[in-house]
């Protein structure tokens, strides 16, 4: 069965259209070493909740949304392979990112899928 990588991140409203084509580059870079699919999805139904929530994961500001990420890999050596290329790829080296979100507050890791329906 396949594998996934997660991630949850807070952008600043202001930054969206950079974070938009901020993705559309790192996902081309990754289904160019092979990822299966590259998915981006903005908060659209996510309340702040009092114990636990999306936004309260990445501490999101008012002036920011949740974005809600995964990657999905034909199997977990491929991730492994994918990922050593992918940031170890020039066009990734920069610091392009930094002005665009705050990358200590990202939540992200790998999981491996036991349902697919």
């Amino acid at each position: 069965m396949s594998y996934v990588d997660g991630f949850v991140v807070a952008v600043p409203k202001q930054n969206i259209e950079a974070y938009k084509a901020f993705s559309a580059t790192t996902g081309a870079i990754w289904k160019g070493y092979g990822a299966k699919e590259y998915v981006e999805c903005l908060a659209d139904d996510v309340p702040y909740g009092e114990l636990t929530s999306f936004p309260r994961a990445v501490q999101a500001k008012e002036d920011e949304i949740v974005v809600f990420s995964w990657i999905v890999y034909e199997s977990r050596a491929a991730r492994d392979e994918i990922m050593s290329k992918v940031m170890a790829d020039p066009r990734l080296q920069g610091d392009e990112w930094k002005a665009i979100f705050d990358g200590k507050r990202m939540i992200f890791g790998g999981f491996a899928p036991f349902l697919r329906l």
